[in-house]
């Protein structure tokens, strides 16, 4: 996710001078907007060779690791936030990564592309699955394991014991908090254990 007002709008929900733990980083943009907006330090964690060698040249320091195997090499509540943001839907066991992401850090933050907006909806009442500027892939040829809704993590959150501190959707950059389910198209919480 490199969208500057959807970046700004998640920056927001990390405190100034954080220390934060980037799961998913891909080219680092989002850990190095935290640096350069909000004096943030940390890491990303990222598999892919030429993303990680993106967020070399960004300045960003990064662990390449594969998420599907854990975070045991952290130590918990290591960091003052952690964020996965446009990982979970790609993640084998996402339930297993929300609780490394709440013992290693103090606060989680997930965002992930809102399987329940409406033109999604719309899209599979035509018989469609959707492609849209979130959900960019043909149902064939998709990254993503898995979609969800704003309303399911909510219940997966419950599920594992964590406490829902903010929850909203994003829609162009602006923040939705009338039925987001609806009407937004990426979905975003902020939680802790």
């Amino acid at each position: 996710m490199s969208d500057q007002l959807t970046m700004a709008a998640i920056a927001r929900l990390v405190p100034e001078g954080a220390r934060v733990l980037d799961l998913g980083c891909g080219d680092g943009a989002m850990l190095a907007y935290l640096q350069s907006s909000r004096a943030c330090t940390g890491y990303g964690i990222e598999i892919a060779d030429s993303n990680v060698l993106a967020c070399v040249r960004r300045g960003v320091n990064v662990i390449q690791l594969n998420l599907d195997e854990g975070l045991a090499v952290f130590d918990d509540a290591s960091f003052d936030v952690v964020l996965q943001i446009d990982t979970l839907q790609h993640l084998r066991n996402a339930e297993t990564m929300l609780r490394e992401t709440a013992r290693v850090g103090r606060i989680g933050i997930v965002a992930f592309p809102n399987f329940g907006h409406w033109p999604n909806r719309l899209s599979v009442l035509r018989g469609r699955m959707p492609v849209t500027k979130r959900l960019p892939y043909q149902w064939y040829d998709t990254p993503n394991i898995r979609v969800g809704t704003h309303a399911d993590f909510e219940v997966l959150a419950l599920r594992n014991d964590l406490k829902i501190l903010d929850s909203f959707g994003l829609q162009d950059g602006r923040t939705v908090r009338l039925a987001p389910n609806l009407m937004a198209s990426t979905a975003v919480f902020r939680f802790s254990r």
